[in-house]
C-alpha cells in the first residue's frame, strides 16, 4: 500500500520505530561522522521517534563508543538477511519486525539496497533514502530506489542522472548529506592538541591532502589486495594535485599571521601528507605548519576545526562537518571522486569548488585560499548563508521523512 506524504495516522498508537541503515566504513572520519549526524538530524526534527541502528559493516569499538556516548540510549544491531530471507540474529529479527519504517541514510550511494529490499519483503513496510549519490559502483539500486517513498540525493548532479535513468519514486528531490548535522565534540582533546603544537583560536587554517584513488590495500582492516592500475594512476597525479596545496600553504604562511595545520580525514593521508605536502615546504614555512601525525575520530577533529579560521583540501567530508558549523570550507575534486563535490555548488558555494582536472581551476586555488586567510570575518558570513541554506533544506526534507514514517503506522482500531 502507498501512502499520501501529506497523510498521517487518524490515531497513532505508539512512537514510530525507524530502522536506520548507516555505518559504511570506519577508516575515515567522514563515514564514521555519518552515523552520529543522522542521528542527531533524527532528534533534532524527529524527537519522538524511536531508532535502531544496523550498521552496514562492524563498528570498531572506537567508533561505537563515540556514537554511544552521544546517544546513550541507542539500540544497535548487527546481522545479516540470507537471499531466503532467513534472518542471521534474533536482534535483528526483532528490529526489522517491529520497526516502522527503514531509512537509508547518505553515503557514496544506495549501498545497502538489500537491506532495503529484505526489510520490505519481510515486514511490507515502506523504505526511504536520504542524501545519496547515484550511479556508483555498479550497485543495482534503481529498481530499488523507484519502490522507494522517497529518494533524496545528496548532489543536482546525482538527481539528474537518476532522472535520465528512469528512476522513479513518488518524491525524488535534492537534500544534503546528513554529514551537515555533525555536532560532535572532544574539546579536551582538541585543545591539548593545539596547545602543544602552538596552534591558537582562529589564527590557522587546516590542510587535507589525498590521492586519486584511496589505497584501500594499505589499511588492514579492509583487506583490498594491491591494485596497480590506481597506484600508478596516483603516482602520475600525486605531483600535479599537491602543488596547488603547497603554493597556497606558502603563500597563507608568509603573507598572513595565520598558520597551516596539515591534518588526515583518513588512516592513509599521514603519510601521503608527510610525504606529498611537508616534505615540499621550504625552510622558511616549515616554522608555521604543523603536521598532525595521527589519525582522529571525528568528535576531536570537529573540535579543531571550530577552533579554525577554516580549511581547504582535497577531501569532501571534513568540509561538510566545518560548514555545518559555521566554519568556511574550500573543496578540490576531480574526476576519479563521485559528483558529491558538486554539493558546494548546490548550497551555493561554486566558488569554492575547484576541479582539479582543470588547470584554471588549480591554478585559481592558491589566490583563493589567500583571500580565505586574508579576510576571515567575510569568509565566515560566506559560509554561514551556506549553512542557513542547509538548514533550511534539512527542515524541508525532515517535516517530509516524518510524515511519511508516521503515515507508515497502522491506525489505532476504534472500538465499537
Amino acid at each position: 500500500m502507498r501512502f499520501s506524504s501529506k497523510s498521517t495516522p487518524r490515531h497513532p498508537t505508539r512512537s514510530p520505530h525507524i530502522l536506520l541503515c548507516s555505518a559504511w566504513q570506519v577508516v575515515n572520519i567522514g563515514d564514521i561522522a555519518h552515523t552520529p549526524a543522522a542521528l542527531a538530524l533524527l532528534e533534532a526534527h524527529f524527537p519522538e521517534a524511536q531508532v535502531t541502528l544496523w550498521p552496514f559493516k562492524p563498528l570498531t569499538p572506537a567508533a561505537t563508543a563515540l556514537i554511544m556516548r552521544r546517544f546513550p540510549h541507542l539500540q544497535i544491531v548487527e546481522g545479516t538477511v540470507h537471499p531466503d530471507g532467513v534472518v542471521s540474529t534474533s536482534d535483528l529479527q526483532i528490529a526489522m519486525d517491529k520497526a516502522d519504517f527503514f531509512l537509508h541514510s547518505s553515503g557514496p550511494a544506495m549501498l545497502g539496497w538489500d537491506r532495503a529490499e529484505a526489510f520490505h519483503a519481510r515486514a511490507g513496510r515502506p523504505f526511504g533514502v536520504y542524501g545519496v549519490t547515484y550511479g556508483l559502483y555498479g550497485i543495482p539500486e534503481k529498481a530499488t530506489l523507484s519502490r522507494a517513498r522517497f529518494v533524496y540525493f545528496r548532489d543536482s548532479v546525482s538527481l539528474e542522472a537518476a532522472r535520465r535513468d528512469g528512476v522513479h519514486p513518488p518524491l525524488m528531490e535534492w537534500a544534503p548529506d546528513v554529514a551537515f548535522a555533525t555536532d560532535l565534540r572532544d574539546d579536551t582533546r582538541a585543545d591539548a592538541f593545539l596547545q602543544a603544537n602552538g596552534l591558537e583560536e582562529g589564527q590557522f587554517l587546516c590542510c587535507i591532502s589525498r590521492l586519486r584513488n584511496t589505497p584501500f590495500w594499505q589499511m588492514s582492516a579492509h583487506q583490498v589486495p594491491f591494485d596497480e592500475v590506481k597506484h600508478a594512476r596516483n603516482e602520475a597525479m600525486k605531483v600535479h594535485d599537491h602543488a596547488p596545496l603547497i603554493e597556497a600553504i606558502i603563500m597563507v604562511t608568509r603573507q598572513t599571521s595565520l598558520k597551516v595545520l596539515i591534518c588526515p580525514e583518513d588512516e592513509t593521508q599521514m603519510e601521503i601528507t608527510r610525504d606529498n605536502l611537508l616534505a615540499h615546504l621550504p625552510d622558511d614555512v616549515w616554522a608555521r605548519v604543523v603536521w598532525r601525525d595521527k589519525f582522529w575520530l571525528p568528535d576531536e577533529a570537529l573540535s579543531v576545526y571550530r577552533r579554525s579560521a577554516g580549511l581547504f583540501g582535497h577531501e569532501m567530508h571534513s568540509p561538510i562537518m566545518c560548514l555545518g558549523n559555521g566554519i568556511p570550507a574550500i573543496v578540490c575534486r576531480w574526476s576519479e571522486q563521485s559528483t558529491k563535490g558538486y554539493m558546494w555548488r548546490d548550497i551555493g558555494l561554486g566558488e569554492w569548488l575547484f576541479d582539479f582536472d582543470c588547470e584554471d581551476d588549480c591554478a585559481r586555488l592558491p589566490p583563493t585560499v589567500l583571500a580565505l586567510a586574508q579576510d576571515p570575518a567575510g569568509a565566515k558570513v560566506k559560509a554561514e548563508r551556506a549553512r542557513e541554506r542547509v538548514l533550511a533544506r534539512f527542515a524541508e526534507t525532515m517535516s517530509l521523512v516524518r510524515r511519511e514514517v508516521w503515515a507508515s503506522q497502522p491506525a489505532e482500531e476504534e472500538s465499537s
